[in-house]
C-alpha cells in the first residue's frame, strides 16, 4: 500500500473532477462540502457559483474568515480495489471578493480573481458559458499526502 510522491498526489488531484472540502467552525466543529476546483501549483482554487444554495453566506466562507486551515480530499473509488487512491491537501485558504467593476473597494486590480475564475473556466466547460460569480476561495498547499492500493493503480 505505497504513499504517493508529493509531485503524483498534486496530479491526481488536479485530475479529479472535484474534491471535498472541510472547514472548521468557531466551535470546532467539522463541516465538509463537495467543491469543483483547479489546481495552480501549490494552490487550489474553487468558487462560489449560480448552483441553488440555501444562502449566499456560505458556512465554508464564515468558518474560512475565523479559521483559514482546511483540508481538500479528492479521491478515486473503483469496485476493483487494486486501483484505489485518495489525495489530500492541507494548507491555509484566504477568500477573494467577486471582481466589481467601478467598486474600488473591491476591484482586484491584480486580477487574481480573473485569473482563478479563468482556471476554472478551463477545467470545466459549465464555466465556459456561466463563470462562477461569487467569492474565490484560493488555498495554499502545505502538504500534499496521498495513497494508492497499488503501485500499477493506473494501469
Amino acid at each position: 500500500m505505497p504513499d504517493m510522491a508529493q509531485g503524483e498526489a498534486r496530479g491526481r488531484f488536479a485530475g479529479a473532477p472535484v474534491a471535498r472540502l472541510a472547514t472548521v467552525d468557531p466551535e470546532g466543529r467539522p463541516h465538509l462540502v463537495p467543491v469543483v476546483f483547479a489546481v495552480r501549483g501549490d494552490e487550489i482554487v474553487t468558487a462560489v457559483d449560480g448552483k441553488p444554495k440555501r444562502s449566499r453566506r456560505l458556512r465554508r466562507l464564515r468558518n474560512i474568515a475565523v479559521s483559514p486551515a482546511v483540508c481538500l480530499l479528492a479521491d478515486e473509488y473503483d469496485d476493483d480495489w487494486d486501483r484505489l487512491w485518495w489525495v489530500r491537501a492541507d494548507g491555509g485558504a484566504r477568500i477573494l471578493p467577486p471582481d466589481t467593476p467601478g467598486a474600488p473597494d473591491v476591484r482586484d486590480e491584480s486580477g487574481e480573481y480573473a485569473a482563478a475564475i479563468e482556471l476554472l473556466r478551463q477545467k470545466y466547460p459549465r464555466y465556459e458559458r456561466q463563470p462562477p460569480d461569487g467569492p474565490v476561495i484560493v488555498i495554499t498547499v502545505l502538504h500534499w499526502r496521498g495513497w494508492q492500493a497499488s503501485a500499477a493503480a493506473d494501469d
